[in-house]
């Protein structure tokens, strides 16, 4: 059993209405020049950036809006953001969407703190952040725990590199509103990936090929069993404020640290490997993860197979056979058809690609940094790994 810190920062107001409270909130803690980053058209259409501007107004605030955030946020967004903040002299930054719009907020915070360092240099890994702007978060979307966790992840459209930065306590946004009845007008597709996202998440960590703590173990499962029976009422009372709320903070615990206590931070060759379909191909975060995910099980289940079997018997319920490697192929079985019930991809032709061999080594090799590094815990995936299983998931 490893040793680890653990560490949250974030306080959180969860409940209905709570996002009422923003400007009351900001006010408390000295903030004068706000910038309100925000997504699409749908928080205008639906009244919640009016409501969020108004509890400004209401408590002195000046700020300024920043929208048009798209899924797989980009760099020139980012860039954007950045002339604006020291333009204006922003001192707080209150990102209201969901996980694209968090980390976009929170790369705007580095490159602003950080004005003699390029931006992207943070995600290269060329350079460390030595102060990012205070971040809030209104969430409208449970996925991504961008909201509780010290890290973000950014699109350049150069290349179509998609990259995360170091991770950090500096972006940890100071506080998250978390209101369900913000999540109810999601499409469907959305609802649904955003669990698979939250699932990911704590399966990174719990795949590992070391001994963990069982109280982490028990946590981890608990929530993933949570997440499933919540994922399929939301299928058919998207509506439901208590299934949205076990939900919610779900997305939330999944992402704040709680659940690599002691796991020596997880694996994380599957988000690695969809990083690159959402960098080249533009796809939902959490549908992507889904679709090479099954793959990836049956590629590295062998490092571990009695991990996958505790996985399918104390998520699933599957009796721990004898042999414990039908135990484990099992429960990658049993998770894979729970995508299906849920509509989520289990395969990249499903996910709505046709991938090339090119495609597949392109894939790849900007996975693996150009042949230069391996990915993943429970088994080190160089280059040629990687075409594998994206190969199987095709």
């Amino acid at each position: 059993m490893r040793g680890f810190e653990y560490y949250t920062p974030t306080k959180i107001y969860f409940g209905k209405d709570t996002h009422y409270k923003a400007g009351s909130i900001i006010k408390a803690g000295n903030h004068h020049k706000i910038l309100v980053h925000y997504g699409g058209s749908s928080a205008e259409k639906s009244g919640l950036l009016d409501e969020v501007c108004n509890t400004l107004k209401e408590a002195g605030l000046e700020y300024i809006l920043l929208g048009g955030v798209v899924p797989n946020p980009r760099l020139s967004k980012v860039r954007e953001g950045i002339a604006l903040c020291q333009k204006e002299q922003v001192d707080f930054i209150l990102a209201v969407g969901g996980g694209s719009v968090i980390d976009s907020a929170k790369a705007i915070g580095y490159g602003t703190a950080n004005p003699d360092t390029d931006v992207w240099d943070f995600f290269l890994k060329k350079a460390v952040p030595k102060a990012c702007l205070p971040i809030g978060v209104i969430l409208t979307i449970a996925a991504s725990g961008s909201e509780m966790s010290g890290s973000c992840v950014i699109t350049n459209e150069e290349g179509w590199l998609k990259r995360g930065s170091t991770r950090s306590d500096l972006c940890r946004p100071e506080f998250a509103i978390l209101n369900p009845r913000l999540t109810y007008t999601l499409p469907q597709y959305q609802t649904e990936s955003g669990c698979v996202d939250i699932l990911m998440h704590t399966m990174e960590r719990y795949f590992v090929n070391i001994e963990t703590m069982e109280i982490t173990d028990s946590i981890s499962e608990a929530l993933m069993q949570t997440v499933i029976y919540n994922a399929r009422i939301l299928m058919k009372e998207p509506g439901n404020y208590n299934a949205r709320a076990e939900v919610m903070w779900a997305g939330s615990l999944s992402h704040n640290g709680l659940m690599e206590c002691g796991t020596a931070g997880g694996d994380w060759a599957c988000h690695q490997m969809e990083h690159e379909l959402g960098g080249m191909f533009d796809v939902a975060h959490g549908a992507g993860l889904a679709a090479i995910w099954g793959s990836w099980a049956r590629y590295v289940y062998t490092q571990n197979p009695e991990r996958f079997a505790q996985f399918a018997t104390n998520v699933f319920d599957i009796p721990y056979h004898a042999d414990v490697e039908k135990t484990a192929l099992a429960g990658i079985e049993a998770m894979e058809d729970f995508f299906r019930s849920i509509q989520m991809p289990t395969s990249l032709s499903e996910l709505g690609l046709t991938l090339t061999d090119e495609d597949v080594h392109t894939l790849a090799f900007k996975c693996s940094f150009e042949d230069t590094r391996t990915i993943g815990a429970i088994m080190q995936l160089n280059l040629k790994d990687i075409e594998k299983i994206y190969q199987m998931a095709r």
